[in-house]
């Protein structure tokens, strides 16, 4: 019998005998499996904490009980056992569950954790709460995974904890791999640690913490046992397991990066489903890392530098050519950029490539230490715009509108491959101040983009065609679409259409001529309306009182959900027959 058939809820899990968690054990790995070799998503990580997640929902009282999961993504066992099982198909499916811990999606989420290293905060928070509220004793319980404890944050929630009396465990689930191996300290002294070399004073006592372990995270009698025995232990404490990422699909724990997210695969065997063979441009994430690359060869002043990403940010072809020149700093964007500006007061050019919805997380570094020090970094933001089925935490369509208030710095987006690679060859050069390259998640449009590098002017744009009545002013990769459509309305040669590239500085010498030539104008980008590029635009109008009508096509001001990138564009009106049917009906109002 498949015992995971018997349980909806927590309360259900409970009421098995221990010696009956091993057989739930296997059903619950071979269900996530099952469903994400057809549905796609995080597959490594889950795998790896099934033991752990029966565990704590079968010793701790949850929902009463606060859990917390960080990062996100080992939450699928956790979803599936907590009323989600019967709709875990529809994960990272529009309209569906999410594919990370969400508070409006059920009770058991008690936090959202797609961005990683805040659980031991948030759970600390909880605990205050509950003790100010002199609410009845409960347990706070952060699981703190694939190496978010290295990150500043993490460490900020333990020190403050450790001088508290919370009722507070942090189980550190130690798989020494986060997307690309663990890097850092901290893995080699957790390394020590797992051998028995590591030296009598440990870390985690250091700050106060009642340590346990490490215990195989994958010995469920083991777990059960010591999960009680903490549970009546007060204070902070952390427990230390190891496990293995991917832990029962013999590809995914033998290739732990590439199964983190491994698309659709053989249930049975693991292999990977083959794509067909067909020509098709490279990923703007690989046209960045092989100029990146060219560049350090010819330039040896070139570094590059990325917070935990380097196969997702393609900086792993740096580390493959010239490795004592690329830096995984480990989930660390505000060290990642601070050490940037480092490098940079000694001459260096620091290649800085941080997702967009990330470098979030290092707002204060741009201000403080890059742009106020005009130190030429140079910012490359991958996965900007709308990215899919990671959703509202990972979407990076803010960036325009938190990076356009930051003097000294200059924002570019490039329409294709090409222009990538050229921004990039330019800011080598020496601009003499940081700039940020913006360009979103997956292929371009060039089939034969190693063309020779070429210099791009700062502060200049492109007319791609020229109109008499509507100008279409496009930012980055969304322009090939505006491209492709302008020709197929009617009354064609009435629209005008412009690759703007740059937010900052504008190319006011285009734009005068725009606003001086044009009696309506639309924008489109795919970021945030509201401090985006339309409205430095409609700054831009306004300064010099042009009196043209501009709309503004982008994000709405609401947090968009996951799905396709295809779908979430159609829901923002950014898909080629919404931009079509826009234009169309502009023209025929004029």
């Amino acid at each position: 019998m498949n015992l995971l058939d018997k349980i909806q809820f927590p309360a259900d899990l409970r009421k098995l005998k221990k010696d009956e968690l091993p057989q739930l054990a296997k059903d619950l790995r071979s269900f996530i499996i099952d469903v994400v070799s057809v549905k796609e998503g995080h597959l490594g990580a889950s795998l790896g904490v099934v033991e752990l997640t029966i565990a704590l929902h079968y010793i701790f009282n949850t929902p009463d009980d606060k859990l917390v999961w960080d990062v996100g993504h080992q939450a699928y066992g956790h979803k599936i056992l907590t009323g989600r099982k019967d709709i875990f198909a529809t994960n990272r499916q529009m309209g569906g569950i999410s594919g990370f811990p969400n508070r409006k999606e059920s009770e058991y989420d008690d936090f959202g954790t797609g961005h990683s290293s805040t659980s031991i905060s948030a759970v600390l928070g909880m605990a205050i709460a509950s003790k100010l509220k002199g609410e009845p004793e409960r347990n706070h319980i952060a699981v703190v995974g694939d190496a978010s404890i290295a990150s500043g944050m993490a460490f900020e929630g333990l020190n403050h904890a450790g001088v508290t009396d919370a009722n507070i465990l942090v189980v550190l689930n130690d798989n020494a791999i986060g997307i690309d191996p663990s890097v850092g300290a901290l893995k080699k002294y957790l390394t020590n640690v797992k051998k028995g070399t590591a030296k009598d004073e440990n870390i985690f006592e250091c700050l106060n913490f009642d340590y346990a372990g490490p215990l195989d995270g994958h010995d469920l009698p083991l777990l059960l046992e010591e999960l009680e025995r903490l549970k009546s232990v007060p204070g902070p404490k952390l427990l230390h397991i190891i496990t293995t990422k991917g832990k029962g699909l013999q590809k995914a724990e033998e290739n732990q990066v590439t199964y983190h997210a491994p698309g659709r695969f053989d249930r049975l065997t693991g292999e990977l489903q083959k794509k067909p063979d067909s020509k098709e441009p490279p990923k703007y994430q690989d046209v960045f890392g092989h100029t990146l690359v060219e560049l350090a060869k010819s330039n040896p002043n070139i570094v590059g530098i990325t917070p935990a990403m380097p196969t997702g940010s393609s900086l792993k072809f740096l580390m493959n050519e010239i490795p004592d020149r690329a830096f995984d700093v480990g989930i660390a964007e505000q060290h990642a950029v601070t050490l940037a500006a480092g490098m940079a007061t000694q001459g260096l050019i620091p290649f800085c490539n941080i997702y967009s919805t990330f470098l979030q997380r290092a707002y204060d570094q741009i201000i403080h230490d890059v742009a106020l020090q005009n130190l030429p970094v140079v910012f490359c933001l991958d996965r900007a715009g709308l990215v899919g089925q990671d959703g509202a935490t990972h979407h990076g369509v803010y960036d325009i509108a938190y990076l356009s208030c930051i003097p000294n710095l200059i924002i570019f987006a490039p329409m294709n491959e090409q222009e990538l690679r050229n921004i990039m060859y330019t800011a080598q050069m020496g601009i003499g101040q940081p700039i940020a390259i913006r360009y979103p998640r997956g292929k371009g449009v060039m089939l034969s983009w190693r063309t020779p590098f070429e210099k791009i002017e700062i502060g200049t744009s492109q007319m791609i065609k020229k109109g008499t009545k509507i100008a279409v002013l496009s930012l980055g990769h969304i322009g090939n679409l505006v491209k492709e459509i302008i020709p197929e309305l009617p009354s064609s040669e009435q629209i005008g259409h412009f690759n703007m590239r740059f937010v900052k500085p504008l190319d006011k010498k285009q734009l005068h001529h725009i606003f001086s030539h044009y009696s309506h104008i639309i924008t489109i980008e795919d970021g945030c309306k509201l401090g985006g590029f339309g409205s430095s635009i409609m700054n831009f109008a306004n300064e010099n009182n042009y009196l043209a009508k501009i709309d503004v096509l982008g994000i709405e001001d609401r947090f968009m959900e996951h799905g396709t990138i295809d779908q979430l564009h159609k829901l923002a009106g950014l898909d080629g027959e919404s931009i079509k049917q826009y234009i169309n009906k502009t023209l025929n109002e004029l």
